[in-house]
């Protein structure tokens, strides 16, 4: 397997910033040559150490003055400017990292008289960005439409034009990362019968409320589900002990519970209220959202996420929370050895689940290159981790399961039995979940 290093990396972005953001302003982002220095040198910051700490930051490709004065997180951008440049050197941007939390700001850049990279100053962003990741009512600040760098460990690099996602360079190999997993097609249709009845379920009460209530974007809901996952995987992930969450059909409930030859769950929970308590909370904040809006909007286009994250409401506000608590929840019972079960109404059913030994061994899977998996490289599992090979064990006995594995080192997978064989998605190649 041949490897890409910074010049083949950049010329990689350079090819697709034609292609994904062709109509970008030229003064946010560099020309070729120019870009594949930077890359290079963060390249060789990304392989130094700190005083011990590895070396992550965030640099954006801006002109200082082309960031509006007076701004400041969490609304706006706040820049400071230093008082002389600096060299955009590898030494440099070492030197700066610990200083310039890569949550928190970003490391300003542009070109000199000379047409040479230099370092400007720090651009203070706040955290809000990263709600793009684990979700939130908090509205979040506008990302300049330049080119940022994102390093994120030794030569791990991922490059976007504002907050769109162009390419990420993970161990030699270049990754698309201009759309996620989230967005794929077949991971939509696992949960579109239950789509439908939050549906359903919402035209109900707009019917019983009385009110004229405006209309939802049917992809709201979509987004919401997809925030309370993003949620549980992030939280995981931080906790760095690793685990699986397993998404099974609603229909297979009570099957998976008893005593069955895929799986044991080691703490079921009993079918009650509390069980169910994430499906009707999502029904709620949709009727919530439809019915505050109902006191502005005057205009009967359908609302979609950008109203919700711009409304200013304390109910939702609180229901939002309990949303992120009930994520919380999800997310501690992975500390606990063995799997967490799920359904696709987001029924909690247990946890501490061990899957079969029994079940027939995978010696071979598919690597999804896309998130749609229409180009798959054949892979053997040899060398995998015991929760990856039990993941793979189950979605080859069960085609309708979803496993979700999380490795103590962060990394994400997806797991599913698609087009006849049992098929993995990196999600960390494909999403904005490693930074």
């Amino acid at each position: 397997m041949s490897h890409w290093y910074p010049r083949e990396f950049a010329a990689h972005i350079c090819r697709q910033l034609k292609t994904e953001v062709p109509e970008r302003p030229r003064e946010d982002c560099p020309g070729c040559s120019i870009l594949s220095v930077l890359i290079s040198t963060c390249y060789q910051a990304s392989l130094m150490r700190e005083e011990e700490r590895q070396v992550r930051f965030r640099l954006i490709f801006r002109e200082p003055e082309r960031f509006p004065a007076g701004q400041d997180p969490p609304d706006g951008l706040h820049r400071m400017v230093f008082l002389e440049p600096r060299p955009c050197t590898e030494d440099e941007l070492r030197r700066l990292s610990p200083a310039i939390s890569f949550d928190r700001a970003m490391i300003g850049v542009n070109l000199n008289v000379a047409g040479e990279l230099q370092i400007w100053g720090v651009v203070h962003s706040g955290t809000r960005w990263m709600q793009a990741i684990h979700g939130g009512t908090q509205l979040i600040n506008p990302v300049p439409d330049s080119l940022i760098v994102f390093v994120t460990g030794p030569g791990r690099i991922s490059v976007s034009v504002g907050s769109t996602m162009i390419a990420g360079l993970r161990g030699g190999q270049v990754v698309s990362m201009a759309r996620e997993v989230f967005a794929a097609s077949w991971l939509r249709e696992i949960f579109a019968t239950h789509r439908d009845e939050l549906w359903d379920l919402h035209q109900d009460a707009r019917q019983k409320s009385g009110d004229i209530w405006p209309p939802i974007d049917p992809e709201f809901p979509v987004i919401l589900g997809q925030n309370l996952l993003r949620r549980v995987i992030s939280l995981m992930r931080s906790y760095r002990h690793g685990g699986t969450l397993l998404i099974i059909p609603s229909e297979r409930t009570d099957e998976l519970k008893q005593a069955n030859p895929y799986l044991n769950i080691k703490y079921p929970f009993l079918t009650d209220i509390g069980r169910r308590r994430i499906f009707p909370h999502i029904v709620g904040i949709m009727n919530e959202f439809a019915r505050v809006a109902s006191r502005s909007q005057r205009e009967c286009r359908p609302l979609g996420w950008d109203e919700y994250l711009a409304l200013s409401d304390p109910v939702l506000t609180r229901m939002d929370e309990t949303l992120f608590e009930l994520a919380h929840f999800v997310a501690d019972l992975s500390l606990v050895d063995g799997a967490v079960v799920l359904n696709r109404r987001f029924e909690v059913l247990g946890f501490g689940a061990e899957i079969s030994g029994g079940l027939e061994n995978v010696t071979r899977l598919q690597v999804a290159l896309d998130i749609e998996g229409e180009t798959r490289q054949p892979e053997a599992v040899k060398g995998r981790g015991t929760r990856h090979r039990s993941a793979y064990r189950l979605c080859n006995a069960l085609h309708d399961a979803l496993a979700i594995v999380i490795s103590q080192d962060g990394q994400v997978l997806f797991v599913h039995w698609h087009d006849g064989a049992v098929t993995c998605w990196d999600q960390v190649a494909t999403s904005l979940l490693d930074f």
